[in-house]
C-alpha cells in the first residue's frame, strides 16, 4: 500500500525498543516511543498524528497494557494491536484477545516472526472495512465513505464512489470502465459506461484540489488508474493522459 507506515511502540524496556526500532525502520517504518501507558494514551490521541499499527507491552509502570488496549478500542482505535508479554500463560493471552488486541507475542520472541506477524496484521487490516489508507494529502477511510484531509476536514462520499476509488486504489495499473462498471455496479441493467463516467467526473471534483498541476485519478488505456501521490500532468510520461 502506498504511504509510509506508522507504528506506535509503547514498552518500558528502552533496549527492547531499539531492538525492534531497528528492522522497524529498516522496511521503511516511522516509529513513535512510549514508555508508559500514560505517554502511549497521550500519543495515540494527538490531534493530526496517526498511527497504522501499535506494539504495546503487557506490564507497564503505570498500568496494564490490556487496560489501555481496551480503553483505546473503545475511543475508536481501529488500527491492529499486537501486545507483548513475558507470560505465556493461556487465561493472559484471552485476556488480552478479549480486549481487542490482535495478537499475542510471549517473550523472548525472534524478530523476524513477529516482524511476520505484523506485516499479516497489516494486509488483514487493509482489506477491512476498518482500513484507513494514505490518498496523497488525504486518509481514506472506506468503511465511513470518508476523506480526512491533513487538516481533519471530512469529505463525504457516496457509496459508490468510495467503491470505486478503493477498487482503483487496490488495482494494479489502469482499470477499464467496463471493469469498473461490473465490479462497482454489477449486473445492473440502469448502469452503463456512462454512468461510470459520471461518478468518475465527481470523484475528481473530490480528489483533485489543483486543477492542471497535480493529480491523482487520470484517463489511461480507456481506462482509469489511481496514482495515491498524484502525478505531473504534461510529464513525458503522462503527456496523453487526459485528466478531465
Amino acid at each position: 500500500m502506498a504511504g509510509q507506515r506508522h507504528i506506535l511502540v509503547i514498552d518500558d524496556d528502552a533496549e527492547l525498543r531499539a531492538v525492534l526500532r531497528r528492522p522497524l525502520a529498516a522496511e521503511g517504518y516511522t516509529v513513535t516511543e512510549a514508555d508508559c501507558i500514560a505517554e502511549g494514551r497521550r500519543l495515540a490521541a494527538t490531534s493530526g498524528k496517526r498511527f497504522d499499527l501499535v506494539i504495546l507491552d503487557l506490564r507497564l509502570p503505570d498500568g496494564d497494557g490490556c487496560d489501555l488496549c481496551g480503553e483505546l478500542r473503545r475511543q475508536g482505535l481501529r488500527v491492529p494491536v499486537l501486545l507483548l508479554s513475558g507470560v505465556g500463560d493461556e487465561a493472559e493471552m484471552v485476556r488480552a484477545l478479549d480486549s481487542g488486541a490482535n495478537d499475542y507475542v510471549v517473550k523472548p520472541f525472534r524478530i523476524h516472526e513477529l516482524m511476520a506477524r505484523l506485516r499479516a496484521q497489516l494486509r488483514a487490516h487493509d482489506i477491512s472495512e476498518d482500513a484507513e489508507l494514505p490518498l496523497g494529502r488525504f486518509r481514506f477511510r472506506p468503511g465511513d465513505r470518508l476523506l480526512i484531509d491533513l487538516d481533519g476536514r471530512r469529505l463525504r462520499l457516496t457509496g459508490k464512489e468510495a467503491a470505486m476509488l478503493k477498487y482503483l486504489l487496490r488495482a494494479d495499473g489502469a482499470v477499464s470502465r467496463a471493469e469498473l462498471l461490473h465490479q462497482v455496479w454489477g449486473y445492473s441493467a440502469a448502469a452503463t459506461t456512462h454512468t461510470v463516467e459520471t461518478h468518475i467526473y465527481r470523484l475528481r471534483q473530490k480528489l483533485e484540489t489543483e486543477p492542471g498541476r497535480l493529480r491523482m485519478l487520470l484517463n489511461e488505456n480507456n481506462g482509469y488508474r489511481l496514482y495515491p501521490n498524484g502525478v505531473t500532468v504534461g510529464s513525458a510520461e503522462h503527456a496523453g493522459a487526459d485528466p478531465a
